[in-house]
């Protein structure tokens, strides 16, 4: 019988805290938790996060209906390079195609730019005999005795993983089936991945990049979500569980274990759900989604309450503000930029005695100094401690006091090689952090044509609400929201998310009259078939899925296509010019242009199906109203000119529906502290929102 109880759970792992919601989905009462992530294994920390937060509530881990969750484990293996050891079996003649990569300078002016290093070294790559075409013939038989031999030749050099990548497997995956099978009896215990599973687009080296990460991370995920299915059955969490994808829906754990490269930014895409579930709610076409947490800032740009997909997302940037510099991940990925700046980032003074910020971080162990926990590197969090935007008692609603002098100790390593006082360092780190981040913010707004002073700005995470204030200054941002719960943004956004599934099949064809619809339409029906399955290992309600049908079109001749939806006419009767209109209006949104009488085609088919997204019903209610909430004052340094100044510190509790702050103020929620800087007022809405505008 299946669990009627309205309550359900969100948690998010990130770097450094586990943020996590308990929702009942009748009343709207929310009961918000955050905890430190444990590193060396991120499932014991979320698991007595779940049973503390279950016990805040006084429920009984039986009452919860659904847990949903965030992680990070993919994204951090892949850019820590801390995975399984594995081989990259090609078609014999390629086995340099990740080396040799896309063979192009992603800055043509820089002489010394390094592309990212490969996942997999040329020596890690093993040819097989086979060879088949783009359509279908076959060239070269698969010579099963050679992968037998391979397996024997795997297995005697330790391999936990395999890859293997033919070509033109995107169509014809029967070789790649064969090697798959010989493999999985020859190599018990070692995971494979075969490039046609992982995605079906044409280009090899995108496929084969894919295709490494799935096995390199695919050991790890699979351990990983069966240790903390195993948590949950013995703690008796004995309810349906669900990990959020890239694209923004829910998958089974199964199919997160299968394939880790469909969670590679799992956790930070709650938080671009929830803010699209925010502008849809509060009528904000473009909203600029700002998470700052313990490790890394990411930011999106969501119009009409929907984010931007892409499915030209990156990895391992060697320039993080440059395309081409990283990995690609050619699958469907909420398109975030990530910056190397969190709470915990670290400051240096690099060998030209200029400040720098991360991107390494002090993670959640040792963490920032001001946490007490033998970290004595300075971070962006000693740095806001020292200049008053963080209240020492009240960290994580006063369970962990801030040490204050632990800070100041750590910025001083700054303040020292620089001449500057501890409170001039701090600031500089603040600023330095700052700029970093706000200059990424206007780079990727400016790439999708928009400027953020367009937009409105919703900041969340652990850090975000202490930093938006000074961002929205460099940004000429004039409205600034901070969603109830700021703190653990993110871990509420995996609450309104449905159960979803992509699918690609490249199929390379020109826009003509005559083209063959038929066949179309049998490639879609193929592809959601496969889809409803992705679905239905998640529980989802079949008779609420809605398809969404897309295509990859391109002028004939050019490298790179756009994704478009396909018109209604266009699969019903053979509408060639509506698919080619959608496409060009598409293309003058782009580029600005568009190239009149050149021939257009297109790359692949691709389609989504998802259940409607959960009805949510939120409250402001406090569960345990807070009758000792008491406002008191701090300084803050606003810089070398200002120097010091009173700040007003006020519990959220006291706050007065309609009643605006006046900067400087800190408004302090358990998880976070939003700071309201000089020149700016914020007031609570009627929905629990904090809305702070900028003159």
């Amino acid at each position: 019988m299946k669990n009627a109880s309205p309550w359900r759970i969100g948690f998010d792992i990130g770097g450094t805290f586990t943020d996590l919601v308990l929702l009942n989905d009748v009343t709207g009462e929310a009961i918000r938790h955050k905890t430190l992530t444990t590193p060396e294994d991120p499932s014991e920390g979320a698991y007595t996060g779940l049973t503390q937060l279950v016990e805040m509530a006084g429920l009984s881990a039986g009452d919860i209906h659904t847990i949903t969750h965030g992680t990070t484990l993919a994204i951090n293996a892949l850019l820590e390079r801390h995975g399984a050891k594995t081989a990259l079996v090609v078609t014999r003649g390629f086995r340099d195609v990740l080396v040799l990569g896309r063979e192009y300078r992603y800055d043509i002016y820089d002489l010394n730019g390094a592309p990212a290093k490969p996942l997999l070294t040329r020596s890690q790559a093993y040819e097989i005999t086979e060879r088949v075409t783009a359509r279908g013939e076959v060239v070269t038989p698969l010579d099963e005795q050679e992968v037998v031999q391979l397996a024997a030749e795997l297995r005697a050099q330790g391999y936990a993983a395999v890859a293997v990548l033919c070509m033109h497997a995107y169509a014809w995956p029967d070789h790649e089936n064969q090697i798959e099978a010989i493999l999985s009896r020859e190599l018990p215990g070692v995971s494979i991945s075969v490039s046609h599973k992982v995605s079906r687009e044409i280009r090899e080296y995108d496929r084969g990049v894919l295709t490494a990460m799935n096995a390199f991370v695919q050991p790890k995920a699979r351990r990983y979500m069966a240790r903390l299915e195993q948590k949950l059955l013995e703690g008796g969490f004995a309810c349906d569980w669900l990990v959020m994808g890239s694209n923004g829906g829910l998958m089974a754990p199964q199919v997160a274990a299968d394939y880790p490269t469909r969670i590679i930014e799992s956790g930070p895409a709650g938080g671009i759900v929830a803010t699209a579930a925010f502008a849809r709610k509060n009528d904000e076409h473009q909203v600029l989604a700002f998470d700052m947490g313990g490790t890394t800032a990411k930011a999106c740009v969501v119009r009409n309450g929907e984010p931007s997909i892409t499915t030209d997302y990156e990895v391992g940037r060697a320039d993080r503000l440059l395309k081409g510099s990283g990995l690609p991940v050619k699958l469907p990925v909420v398109d975030m930029i990530e910056i190397g700046a969190g709470g915990g980032s670290i400051a240096r003074v690099d060998s030209l005695g200029l400040l720098e910020i991360g991107p390494e971080s002090a993670s959640a162990w040792p963490g920032p100094a001001c946490y007490g926990r033998g970290g004595e590197l300075p971070t962006v969090t000693d740095a806001n401690l020292v200049l008053g935007l963080l209240d020492p008692d009240a960290f994580l609603g006063g369970r962990m006091r801030l040490d204050v002098e632990a800070a100041r100790t750590a910025i001083q390593r700054i303040a020292a090689p620089l001449g500057l006082t501890i409170e001039e360092a701090a600031w500089g780190i603040h600023e330095v952090a700052n700029s970093k981040m706000s200059e990424a913010l206007r780079t990727h707004s400016v790439e999708k044509n928009v400027s953020p002073s367009q937009m409105t700005m919703l900041a969340f995470g652990g850090a975000g609400p202490s930093h938006a204030w000074s961002l929205a200054k460099q940004l000429s941002v004039k409205r600034v929201y901070f969603p109830n719960g700021a703190g653990v943004y993110s871990a509420f956004g995996l609450l309104t998310a449905p159960p979803s599934a992509d699918f690609v099949r490249a199929d390379r064809c020109r826009l003509q009259p005559g083209i063959d619809v038929a066949a179309i339409n049998a490639i879609f029906a193929e592809g959601f078939d496969e889809a409803m399955t992705t679905l239905a290992a998640a529980n989802a309600d079949p008779a609420t899925a809605i398809q969404q049908k897309l295509a990859g079109v391109r002028y004939v001749g050019q490298g790179s296509e756009l994704t478009v939806t396909l018109p209604d006419t266009f699969l019903s009767h053979g509408d060639v010019k509506a698919l080619i209109d959608t496409f060009e209006a598409a293309h003058l949104a782009r580029f600005g242009r568009t190239l009149p009488g050149q021939g257009v085609e297109v790359v692949n088919w691709r389609g989504r199906v998802q259940t409607t997204p959960p009805t949510l019903n939120t409250s402001d209610q406090l569960r345990h109203p807070e009758p000792d909430a008491r406002e008191k004052s701090l300084q803050v340094y606003l810089g070398r000119e200002q120097g010091c100044r009173p700040c007003r510190v006020i519990p959220r509790s006291l706050l007065v529906t309609g009643v605006a702050v006046e900067g400087p103020a800190l408004l302090q929620e358990k998880e976070c502290a939003i700071y309201v800087g000089p020149g700016a007022s914020a007031q609570l809405d009627e929905q629990g929102n904090i809305l702070m505008e900028l003159n």
